[in-house]
């Protein structure tokens, strides 16, 4: 992987995170005029508007090889129908309960995501990063209780919680299109995922607000989930679906400053233990991300002493190791026996 094109992909993927991070408090805001299913069908309408507009002025610098194609149908339709179910839960799960603490729950998307990622698409995920996502996982359990030492469910919680699983899920089936157009997946995302969500409030007969309102809301879109998607599928071209999640984990704790900063939200007890766990768990897995794993073929010259005589057996071997993304030079060492040696020349003969 060219070295320049995975710090562009961190890059893009902390941007996602930092433009998703405004969605939670200020959507808190706007859920109090207009009802759960239809603020998530003007947040992605938002989306899919605005960036229909940059496609306009971009779609003539665009690959037709990154045109979406028949093929693709499964993952798009599984794209837009979770899209249409995850921000219904997240509004409704917001409107129940905290936006910090639905903000900070929003970090459980990494273990979905990493889990259906390893258990579906088969990525590779390291026992540093697997106990990152459990400590998140116990992070996301203790936000699941309403505060003050009560042992209730916090039916908000669970409602983020289910909203994340989507995501983890959608996160994945986006993956598999990464490749593509980031213009034309924010596109079917917004107008069809957007259109579902404002058709299931209409039947509902969910308040949707004044002009004004909408407004608002389409432009939270755009920024939230538009410009957040886009940047997100560009990142995931390079580093996968479960790496990307791992950058994106700092859109939560920006959020939940925004909770507190817009929404004059306090502190719970149980949000600060949370919130402590959740850091440690967020910089394991972020940790894990900046250590690169790959292989490549050298050349080793062994020196053997044969019968009294130095002979030098010349081998050629590949083999994974990591190293810091920015790290330029690197260097590591071997020793060899004889009987090595001889599993090597095996290994170059075949």
């Amino acid at each position: 992987m060219n070295q320049n094109k995975q710090i562009f992909a961190v890059f893009y993927a902390i941007l996602a995170a930092i433009f998703y991070a405004v969605n939670t408090p200020f959507s808190k805001l706007l859920l109090e005029s207009i009802g759960p299913s239809s603020m998530a069908g003007f947040l992605y309408l938002g989306a899919g508007l605005g960036i229909s507009i940059l496609y306009l002025f971009n779609y003539k610098k665009e690959d037709p090889d990154q045109n979406l194609r028949k093929e693709d149908l499964p993952y798009v339709l599984g794209m837009i129908f979770l899209d249409i179910v995850a921000p219904i839960l997240l509004m409704a799960g917001i409107s129940l309960g905290s936006a910090a603490n639905a903000s900070l729950l929003g970090n459980f998307e990494i273990v979905a995501t990493t889990l259906l990622a390893y258990l579906l698409f088969h990525e590779k995920v390291s026992l540093r990063l697997w106990l990152g996502i459990f400590i998140i996982a116990l992070s996301s359990f203790i936000l699941s209780f309403e505060g003050q030492g009560s042992l209730d469910f916090s039916y908000g919680s669970i409602l983020v919680l289910g909203a994340t699983l989507c995501w983890g899920l959608e996160n994945n089936c986006t993956r598999k299109i990464s490749g593509k157009s980031p213009y034309q997946i924010v596109l079917l995302k917004g107008i069809f995922s957007g259109g579902g969500a404002l058709v299931i409030g209409k039947v509902l007969g969910e308040d949707q607000g004044s002009a004004v309102h909408i407004f608002l809301a389409m432009i939270l879109g755009f920024v939230a989930y538009g410009l957040s998607i886009f940047f997100y599928v560009r990142a995931q071209r390079q580093l996968g679906a479960a790496k990307t999640s791992a950058y994106y984990s700092i859109a939560p704790f920006v959020a939940a400053f925004l909770a507190f900063v817009v929404n004059g939200e306090s502190l719970e007890s149980n949000f600060i233990l949370a919130l402590v766990i959740m850091v440690l768990g967020s910089l394991l897995v972020v940790y894990d991300t900046l250590l690169k794993e790959h292989s490549h073929s050298h050349t080793h010259v062994v020196a053997l002493i044969q019968n009294g005589h130095r002979e030098n057996q010349v081998i050629r071997h590949s083999h994974p190791h990591k190293h810091f993304i920015d790290e330029k030079h690197h260097g590591h060492s071997h020793s060899f026996s004889k009987e090595d040696l001889g599993k090597a020349q095996r290994f170059e003969a075949r």
